[in-house]
């Protein structure tokens, strides 16, 4: 079969699967997807957006993709590359996606397979180059029957929404390209294809959890709001980290200080929710062994790093609260308000403070940024309207990310990193001539280098040491680099940051808000 049959069979079966977004970068051997994708965005099948570099589109991709799920049913976005390099640029965004239950479709364009191992130009092994992090892998090698494809892309969109598994993740489909690679016709498309149904297990009872123990809930990233109106039934303090969902009005603001401080002592039980990763006081709370720890997972995977965890179970139904409840919960607030009483915020949770004060969906970076919010933002309803790059919590990728949000979601979107994540990704601010422009605006908490080494036990270095191989300060003009974009961008301090942020988002703008 020639590639644009393959081509526009595989288009069609990706909309049949529910994919609407397609991230395109240019190549000249997934061009047979190019053209074939360009007439199905024409006719109103889906979106495409071109990105120029694979790993910003990647991470453009995952931005779409956690929109699907903040708006509507989760939906897979596809990301499509050519062949050799361009495939392995996606491994950071396929990592984060598969650490974080994310469904998306990586589409790689191949050579055919007789060109490999001869040295032919941009030809190497694709299949399984993501390795264990793709929940599923499929080749269709260069003049494949493409009438197979409609059974290969449902069991990659099912594979990518976990619906049979509980695992969502990224999935891989590797095709190969004969030449030629441009169409020799229109494609004359219709009605869109039908969906393809797959059927999801029932969902089990919940798991009822008796009132009378001191119990912690613990809302870790993407809890979701159940979380809190769970705890709030059964009336448990609740520890929310800022990107949980949950770290609504009676979420407890300074958790990790009173964990520090060792109030968690005589607790009984912990029902974890999500995907806690922020400090190692929690960390130290789960490991113990003389407290019943209760997982509650949506997927089939789940936290429990010291391998402490008692039961994990789909969902739970606590009990009404006892007295003992409430007076345990009341000891928690009243210690929460005495250690908020006497809070000095540092700078970086000034500004984080300012930020979190603001309304609209916000993007937190890793490293410092995201634990300055954990220690000062308090429980507010605008923490329905943050997420993060919790999966494996890496620095890359965020304004990518936060960029694919906004154009997924449709609205402003506020993305806070450092001044290094800020360089990682400065690409993810370009935007194609033909591209549509979205509302972003990047507020980048500068402190000249990695400040969250300083709070580890590498500060204590030989000075010198400590700054050229931990905080690694840069000769970077943020304000330059936004420009040289096309962004809009000014430097302000931290005592005027909140005044700024009450102006509207319009178009992409960036803020170097210096912490010294």
């Amino acid at each position: 079969m020639s590639s644009t049959a393959t081509a526009r069979e595989l288009v069609s079966q990706l909309v049949a699967s529910g994919v609407r977004d397609v991230v395109v970068c240019p190549g000249s051997r997934s061009a047979p997807l190019a053209y074939a994708l360009a007439d199905a965005a024409s006719a109103g099948w889906l979106r495409t957006h071109v990105r120029v570099d694979e790993r910003t589109a990647s991470f453009f991709a995952l931005g779409l993709a956690k929109a699907t799920a903040l708006t509507d049913a989760p939906r897979p976005v596809a990301v499509v590359t050519t062949s050799g390099t361009a495939v392995a640029n996606l491994h950071p965004a396929v990592l984060e996606a598969s650490h974080a239950g994310i469904p998306l479709v990586v589409v790689s364009a191949d050579r055919p397979h007789a060109w490999r191992g001869t040295g032919a130009n941009q030809t190497t092994i694709q299949t399984g180059i993501f390795g264990q992090s793709a929940r599923a892998c499929v080749e269709v090698p260069a003049g494949a029957d493409p009438t197979a494809l409609r059974g290969q892309m449902a069991r990659l969109a099912a594979g990518a929404l976990g619906t049979l598994t509980g695992d969502p993740g990224p999935v891989h489909l590797n095709v190969g390209f004969a030449d030629p690679l441009v169409p020799d016709a229109p494609w004359s498309l219709s009605a869109s294809p039908a969906p393809l149904a797959v059927q999801n297990a029932t969902a089990p009872d919940p798991t009822p959890l008796p009132a009378g123990r001191r119990t912690l809930a613990l809302a870790g990233d993407a809890a979701g709001a159940d979380a809190h109106a769970l705890a709030t039934a059964a009336g448990w303090p609740l520890l929310a980290e800022p990107s949980s969902g949950a770290r609504l009005p009676g979420a407890l603001a300074h958790y990790v200080a009173l964990l520090a401080d060792g109030l968690a002592a005589t607790a009984e039980r912990v029902v974890v929710f999500g995907h806690p990763t922020l400090s190692r006081p929690v960390s130290r709370l789960l490991a113990r062994s003389d407290v019943e720890i209760v997982v509650v997972t949506p997927t089939a995977r789940w936290t429990d790093v010291a391998g402490t965890a008692a039961q994990i179970t789909r969902a739970i139904a606590p009990a009404a609260p006892a007295a003992s409840d409430l007076a345990w919960l009341h000891t928690w607030q009243d210690a929460d308000a005495a250690v908020a009483a006497r809070f000095e915020p540092s700078p970086i949770q000034a500004a984080a403070r300012a930020v979190w004060a603001t309304d609209g969906w916000l993007v937190l970076g890793s490293s410092n940024t995201i634990r300055a919010f954990d220690a000062a933002a308090p429980g507010a309803e605008r923490a329905t309207r943050v997420v993060a790059n919790r999966g494996l919590a890496g620095i890359d990728g965020l304004i990518s990310t936060a960029h694919g949000l906004a154009a997924g979601l449709g609205v402003p979107v506020r993305v806070v990193l450092g001044d290094l994540a800020y360089l990682h990704d400065v690409g993810g601010l370009a935007r194609g001539v033909e591209e549509p422009e979205v509302d972003l605006q990047v507020v980048v908490l500068n402190d000249a280098g990695g400040g969250i080494f300083a709070t580890l036990e590498h500060g204590a270095a030989d000075p010198a040491l400590f700054a050229r191989y931990f905080t690694t300060p840069q000769r970077l003009d943020v304000v330059a680099a936004a420009r040289a974009l096309g962004a809009t961008a000014d430097r302000v301090d931290v005592s005027s940051l909140a005044e700024r942020l009450r102006a509207p988002i319009v178009g992409r703008s960036v803020l170097d808000v210096r912490m010294a």
